[in-house]
């Protein structure tokens, strides 16, 4: 009767892909920072794994994290036994919820987001007993900006970093890398929101950015990687190529893996999570598998 009643569960998240989203399958709590009441969804497999992970998974601008976010996530969350944090975005000065990463429109914004995710991945940890070597922060578009903006503030907090669609601005350049950290982007070649080739002029609006692979050029020179290894992927709609940056400097202090960088290059992809291309989930646990400890 538990299997009967576990495979149901499995099928129900499932078909939730095609109705309401993650608050079917998710707690809503809140975290009090700096002034403000913080919300996020939760989702707690009833088994978590040894040294169990936490993923932290930012929306993109503009949306929210019950509409914005994968359920796939908590089906893989359940599969492979971590705990899934989806936290919702405050509004900007044009009212568009997300993540302060430094856009124009952003201009003047006090929000510290990159103080409220080191809390609350810190607090989540702690509430549910959970290996603080082994989070993980992935975010989507805006989301993926402050997976870059995290990288270079807040190296050690994540055992890896997943960006999806998401970009580096100019204006983050100065911070720089001051430690290695495991990286992996996701990017559509024909994504018409955050450009491949990058924007250095601001014609669209979100502030100059670099290129995708000037982007990654950066992660890669920081972690010292010094090899590199390419393939094509199997059974995809769209050719996508993985590029690896490998044998980087060890995270955590020299203790930790060698680090890598993975980019994958979805070649006519658009702004999405590129699950239409690929399995996008299978490829964010083998990664977080990899740089688990």
């Amino acid at each position: 009767m538990k299997r009967i009643s576990l495979c149901l569960c499995t099928l129900l998240v499932s078909l939730s892909a095609f109705s309401q989203g993650i608050q079917e399958y998710c707690t809503l709590d809140s975290l009090k920072y700096k002034g403000d009441m913080r919300h996020y969804w939760i989702h707690v497999p009833e088994k978590l794994s040894d040294a169990a992970p936490l993923m932290v998974c930012l929306h993109g601008y503009g949306g929210d994290a019950v509409r914005k976010s994968k359920v796939q996530l908590v089906e893989l969350a359940d599969r492979e036994g971590f705990v899934v944090c989806f936290p919702q975005g405050l509004r900007d000065p044009r009212g568009k919820t997300g993540w302060n990463v430094g856009y124009p429109a952003q201009d003047g914004m006090k929000t510290d987001d990159i103080g409220f995710v080191e809390k609350l991945t810190k607090a989540l940890q702690r509430k549910y007993s959970l290996d603080s070597r082994n989070a993980f922060l992935v975010g989507m578009s805006n989301g993926g900006e402050m997976c870059y903006l995290m990288a270079r503030r807040k190296p050690d907090l994540f055992a890896g970093v997943i960006s999806i669609a998401g970009l580096t601005l100019e204006c983050m350049k100065p911070i720089g890398y001051n430690k290695p950290v495991p990286f992996m982007e996701v990017h559509g070649t024909a994504d018409k929101t955050s450009y491949w080739t990058g924007d250095h002029t601001n014609a669209y609006g979100w502030g100059a950015y670099l290129s995708v692979p000037a982007a990654i050029s950066y992660v890669v020179a920081a972690n010292g990687c010094s090899g590199y290894s390419q393939e094509t992927l199997p059974d995809t709609t769209k050719p996508v190529i993985l590029h690896k940056y490998l044998d980087g400097k060890p995270a955590r202090h020299g203790k930790g893996h060698a680090t890598e960088v993975w980019l994958y290059e979805v070649q006519g992809g658009t702004h999405s999570w590129s699950d239409k291309e690929m399995d996008t989930y299978a490829q964010i646990w083998s990664f977080m598998s990899r740089f688990m400890y």
